[in-house]
This record gives structure tokens, C-alpha cells and sequence, in this order.
């Protein structure tokens, strides 16, 4: 079959094109940013890419038009797939049509964290040898790729809420079947979806409706959103995790040191060691160890594959170390994970935290979240964030009152800054759900010509 991806440069749908490339399917595809490392990764593939979205495209008369989210009315290309009356469907139908039926599926779903814990889980059931398909918003270190097809019998998908297509306005996870369900938490996001809390309940209720009753749940318990959505009603077996000892839950989560330790309902403990900073990696790594052990992992072996596990690129990814100086990069972008993050980062810090951001999130643009950002951004000695253009509210305003805090409208004079401030022993971390003009690479080249001039 010859499948054509329409906004095929995505994380998602470039998972799904090299699903099917995969699978034997000759794929072609488009979007109005064809640039590496995604276009290389896909030509690598063997898949033809064209940059935009011309309607003269469809000439190559596809057997099915794969349309991705970025896809709406009244772009011509969309306009001329309808008229031709072509054979067209969503991401996330496809999936669960031609790679999913068959499989038992793991879903890991949540407002933050999925990321992680959905590479954690597939790193799980590839360390007991299961070969397992997954489709991850991230690139896992311990793969290096988003997405593979897998031969074993399970398959692992970062399961977000976001909408499927301008003609399917359901959330995307509730195409997929899982038989195991991860809900880490749940917060408001997705502001230009959903107009309230309210709204995403009811798709994770449609969900919960779905998933069967020989199934799992695992959920966080200390989550009162997700307390909400199971008083909707839940028709299988649940399984809860919390980190905090006040929260009844099944499973118990406690840090000790760098390590994870699990109390499990027998009385008994298994200690681990998560390979990521933070309390709130190690309620990933044992929400990932329960969906893995419903796969049939024995926890003990998860115990064992989690000390393997080697992190995921921009989820606090070191990017350089120069002259003592650390910088990471990660995704954070919603206020609860840019507080985590922070926080994590400072149980190990040796000097100041620097953070510097970038509110560039849909929700963050419509100023859904932003009474929440000097809270957030608290954990950090120093503060530099961009004022990006079009962002229509006062960033500075915003930030006013957290000590020192310095807003710039240009990358380049957040790079200067911050270089010069740095000294030895300092963490820059840098925030953003985008490339934030290349900062992370700038600000490591501005340490280094600094150091080199001593």
C-alpha cells in the first residue's frame, strides 16, 4: 500500500511513517518544515519527502492519505483531498487499524511525565527480551529512535489528549485499545483544545469506558484529578502508586538517595535505581514498573532493566559541561514540570541554578498558565526568560516579583548574560517544548570561547 503523510515532520506522525515503512508500505509525505534530524531520519527510511503542502501532491495517487493534526479546513491541499473524494484517515485510526489490533497495548497517558515513563516501560520489556513496538514523543536513549514496529506482542504509546484531526475532534488516545492504562496526573493543559478541567474528565471518562475489565489501571492516587475521574467510574482493576505516606495507595514510592525504593502491599520493599533525579522520575519509574509487570515482567527484573535505563533526550539532558558549568536541556513547559525540574536539579547542585525559559506551549500563548509561573520558576537563584514575539501578555509584569529575574526579547542577549554570569559549579537549565533559537547549543559555544580566553 502506498500511504501519503501529510505533516509528516511531527514526532508522532514521523513515528507513524517509519511504523509503515516498516511494515512494507511505500510512504511518501510533506510538511512546511522539512529539516533535520526528522527529514534525515525519514530519508534514511527510504521515504520521499516534499517541503509544503501543494495540492498537486496528491498527483501520485496515494492508496490512503494519512492527515496529521496540523491539517485543517481551508488549506488547499485539505480542499482538494475532499473534493477528489481520496481515501483519507487519521494518525491514531491508522495505528490502531493496521499495528495495534493485535497487540496488548500500553498506554501511558497524563498530564506530565508521559514521556518518560512511556521510554521507561519500553526499555522494561526490552530488557526481559519482549521486543516490544512503541511510538514515544521523545527519543529514548536506550533506543535512540521515537518509534519502531517491534515483533513482540506488545506495544508501548505515549497516549496524549490532544485532538486526532480536523475531522475526528476526539482525544488521540481513544483510537488506541490499550489493555494497560498509565494516568501519571492530571492538570489542565491544551488550552486552545479544552475550555476547562471538566472537558479533558470527560475524554479520559471515554477512555476509562474503553479499557477492559481484564485490564489494568495504574494510576498516581495522590493525583485529586484523577480521584475525580474514577468517581465517573472505572470498570477495571486498579492499581495506585504515591509518593506521599499520608496517601493510601498500593504501592508506596520513597526516594533513598539517588535510588528508588517500591513498598509493595505484602510489606515487602524493592530498591532500584530510576537513573534520573527528581521524586517525580521515580513515580515514573514505578508507574513504568507496574505496566511492565502487567506485561508480565516480574518487578524484580524491572528493578534490575530500570538501572539500565539511560534518560530521554530533553527531559533534563545534559548538554555540555564546560568549565564546571552545566547545561541541560528540557521540555518543561507546563508550571507544575518546570518546578519539578528545577527541583530535581537542585537536590544535586553544587552552585547556583540558573533557569531560563521559553513560554512557548499554546496554553502558555493564551495565558492559561501563567499565574502559575513565578511559583514555578522559585526553585532557581537566577531567572532569564524570553519575551517571545506575539506572546500577548507582559512576561516581565508577570515575573516582577521574583528576585532576580531578567526578561529579554532576543536569544542573543540571554546568551551573553547568562555566559558571563555563569562561574564554576553552576546548572543553566534551559526550559522550552521548542528549538528556543538553537540557545542551548549557543550558550555552550559562549561558555567554552569564555573559558578558552582565561
Amino acid at each position: 500500500m502506498h500511504i501519503h503523510i501529510l505533516g509528516i515532520c511531527g514526532t508522532f506522525m514521523g513515528g507513524i511513517a517509519a511504523i509503515a515503512r516498516a511494515a512494507g508500505h511505500t510512504v511518501t509525505g510533506s510538511d512546511q518544515g522539512v529539516y533535520p534530524p526528522m527529514s534525515d531520519q525519514l530519508r534514511a527510511l527510504g521515504i520521499e519527502l516534499q517541503e509544503g503542502f501543494e495540492p498537486g501532491q496528491l498527483d501520485c495517487n496515494p492508496d490512503l492519505v494519512v492527515v496529521g493534526n496540523v491539517m485543517s479546513r481551508g488549506m488547499p491541499i485539505v480542499e482538494e483531498l475532499l473534493n477528489r473524494r481520496m481515501p483519507y484517515t487519521s494518525g491514531p485510526a491508522w495505528l490502531a487499524e493496521h499495528v495495534l489490533q493485535d497487540r496488548h497495548v500500553i498506554a501511558v497517558s497524563g498530564t506530565h511525565g508521559k514521556t518518560t515513563t512511556a521510554s521507561m516501560t519500553a526499555w522494561l520489556l526490552e530488557h526481559a527480551g519482549l521486543d516490544p513496538g512503541f511510538l514515544i514523543g521523545g527519543v529514548p536513549a536506550n533506543f535512540a529512535t521515537t518509534a519502531r514496529l517491534g515483533s513482540g506482542s506488545h506495544f508501548v504509546i505515549e497516549a496524549d489528549e490532544y485532538d486526532t484531526a480536523f475531522f475526528d475532534k476526539r482525544a488521540k488516545f481513544l483510537h488506541y485499545g490499550p489493555q494497560t492504562l498509565v494516568i501519571n496526573n492530571l492538570e489542565f493543559d491544551h488550552a486552545d483544545i479544552y475550555k476547562d478541567m471538566d472537558a479533558i474528565l470527560w475524554q479520559f471518562h471515554q477512555l476509562l469506558r474503553m479499557l477492559p475489565g481484564n485490564g489494568l489501571l495504574v494510576a498516581n492516587a495522590a493525583e485529586p484529578e484523577i480521584s475525580r475521574l474514577l468517581d465517573m467510574g472505572c470498570w477495571t482493576p486498579l492499581q495506585t502508586y504515591s509518593s506521599n505516606p499520608d496517601i493510601a495507595a498500593d504501592v508506596g514510592v520513597q526516594l533513598q538517595g539517588r535510588g528508588l525504593e517500591l513498598l509493595l502491599t505484602d510489606g515487602s520493599t524493592l530498591q532500584c535505581a530510576p537513573g534520573l533525579p527528581g521524586l517525580h522520575n521515580a513515580e515514573n519509574a514505578a508507574a513504568a514498573m507496574l505496566a511492565a509487570a502487567h506485561a508480565g515482567v516480574p518487578l524484580q527484573a524491572a528493578g534490575q532493566g530500570m538501572a539500565e535505563f539511560r534518560g530521554v533526550k530533553r527531559r533534563l539532558e545534559l548538554r555540555g559541561d564546560i568549565g564546571g558549568v552545566r547545561v541541560f536541556d528540557d521540555f518543561a513547559h507546563h508550571p507544575t514540570a518546570i518546578r519539578r525540574t528545577l527541583e530535581a536539579v537542585r537536590e544535586s547542585a553544587q552552585g547556583r541554578l540558573i533557569a531560563v525559559l521559553e513560554p512557548r506551549s499554546n496554553s502558555m500563548k493564551l495565558g492559561a498558565h501563567r499565574a502559575g509561573l513565578s511559583d514555578a520558576l522559585r526553585p532557581a537563584d537566577r531567572v532569564w526568560a524570553l519575551q517571545p514575539p506575539g506572546l500577548p501578555w507582559d512576561l516581565a509584569e508577570q515575573l516582577s516579583e521574583l528576585d532576580g529575574c531578567a526578561v529579554r526579547d532576543d536569544v542573543a542577549s540571554i546568551v551573553s548574560e547568562v555566559s558571563r554570569s555563569a562561574r564554576p559549579g553552576d546548572d543553566i537549565v534551559v526550559m522550552s517544548n521548542g528549538g528556543f533559537g538553537g540557545i542551548h547549543g549557543l550558550l555552550c559555544d559562549a561558555l567554552a570561547a569564555r573559558v578558552g580566553s582565561h
